[in-house]
This record gives C-alpha cells, sequence and structure tokens, in this order.
C-alpha cells in the first residue's frame, strides 16, 4: 500500500518529491528534516499511530498539509478534529487522490498553523460513493445510536457514519448535544417544544418527536431550568 501510494504520488505532475516512512517515529524525523507541504497518514502504524504523528505534526511552527489514508472510517472524526485537508479509504482511487492533492494545493497559500479550537464551524467527514462531503456540526439537529454507527440527521438529510455515539456525547456536549435516550443525542439549538406527561417525556426537533428516557428527564428539566435563569 504504501508502495502504490508513493507510484502514484510520483505520478501527479504536481508533486515534487515524494519520501516514504514505515513507522510514526521515521514520519516525524522526515517532516522535521524534509519539511514536506503535505503528509500522507494511515492510521494503524508502528510504534505511533497515525493519530499521534498528526498530532505530533500539528504542534510543528509551519504544520504541512494531513491526508490520512485508511482501511477504514472510523477516525474521521479524529481526522477533521486534527483539521485534515481529507481522508481517504483504500483501496485509493486514483481520481480521490488527485482530488486530494488539489486541495492541498489550493491550501499552499494559506497560513499554516495548529488547528482551532472545536468550534461550531467543526464538520463531519461523510464518504458516499467514494466522494467526501463535509456536514458542517450545526446542521446537525439528532443523533441516533446505530450499533457501532450512528445516523446523523440534519433539516434535508441524514448520514450514518462510524463513530460510536458515546464518543460525540462527550465532543459535542460543550456545543449545546445532550443525551436524552440512550439511542438519542439532541442539539438543544434545534429543539422547538419539550413535552412532559405522567410517565413520558419527549422533545421536537423539526418534525420528529423523540423520546427521553426516564433517566434522562430529571438531567433534561435542571438543564432546561438553567437556560432559564441565564437568559432571566
Amino acid at each position: 500500500a504504501l508502495s502504490e501510494l508513493g507510484f502514484l504520488l510520483r505520478a501527479d505532475p504536481r508533486v515534487d518529491r515524494v519520501l516514504t516512512a514505515r513507522s510514526g517515529a521515521e514520519a516525524l524525523r522526515m517532516v522535521t528534516e524534509a519539511a514536506p507541504d503535505a503528509v500522507f497518514l494511515d492510521i494503524q502504524m508502528p510504534d505511533l499511530s497515525g493519530v499521534d504523528v498528526a498530532r505530533a505534526v500539528n504542534r510543528m511552527p509551519h504544520a504541512p498539509a494531513l491526508v490520512f489514508v485508511t482501511a477504514s472510517d472510523a477516525h474521521a472524526l479524529d481526522a477533521f478534529d486534527l483539521a485534515a485537508a481529507d481522508y481517504l479509504l483504500k483501496p485509493i482511487r486514483p481520481e480521490r487522490l488527485r482530488e486530494a492533492v488539489r486541495r492541498i494545493a489550493a491550501m499552499a497559500a494559506l497560513p499554516r498553523t495548529a488547528p482551532p479550537a472545536p468550534s461550531d464551524a467543526e464538520s463531519i467527514a461523510i464518504e458516499l460513493a467514494g466522494v467526501t462531503r463535509l456536514v458542517p456540526r450545526a446542521e446537525v439537529r439528532y443523533v441516533q445510536a446505530r450499533g457501532d454507527y450512528a445516523r446523523m440527521f440534519t433539516a434535508t438529510d441524514s448520514h450514518l457514519v462510524r463513530v460510536p455515539m458515546s464518543t460525540l456525547e462527550e465532543r459535542w456536549a460543550a456545543a449545546g448535544f445532550v443525551r436524552i435516550h440512550r439511542s438519542f443525542l439532541v442539539s438543544l439549538a434545534h429543539v422547538h417544544e419539550v413535552r412532559f406527561a405522567p410517565g413520558r417525556a419527549t422533545v421536537v426537533v423539526g418534525t420528529d418527536e423523540l423520546p427521553v428516557s426516564r433517566r434522562h428527564t430529571r438531567a433534561l428539566r435542571d438543564l432546561l431550568a438553567q437556560r432559564v435563569l441565564r437568559a432571566q
């Protein structure tokens, strides 16, 4: 896979030089010595993972663009938390690799600094039919658990991503996402109405009415009360 990636990159006229490394430590040494414009990283590597290398690279004064190349989409959220330029799934298709190089070339004139802290501008990478689409987190109304996957619902569509609900709950809490049920995580910004009835509670998000489990009802009441107090 490493040889094939190197071959494809060398065949692109926009690429001047390609160096390859077989471990995370070797990759970091090369980045320090050669100061490349971009680093293509697998996730699973000897001694350091691609995510570990990416975090170290992003702390450098002039950080190169990052592209993850992996057989799984399980780390897509990590990749875009780290401001990756692209996320390619194996087997690598030449046209997708060319698109990744195009993105890097477009970024070349921009100053490269460490990625900003997570905000409402954070986006989620959705891979569909070989095309990576970025969905802004602010557009996500609620998330439904589907085993090891999660389905994100926007006003017009839904997207299945390989991210555990527990991970989203932890990372998105500061952005106003609240667990209301073992199967649902909602954005309070998109909640139109909360309905309480004896032994039952629901929230209305758009045209959807979602259940609130008994164990989460008290926490939801307390959170809404705090919001009302802050607004006064």
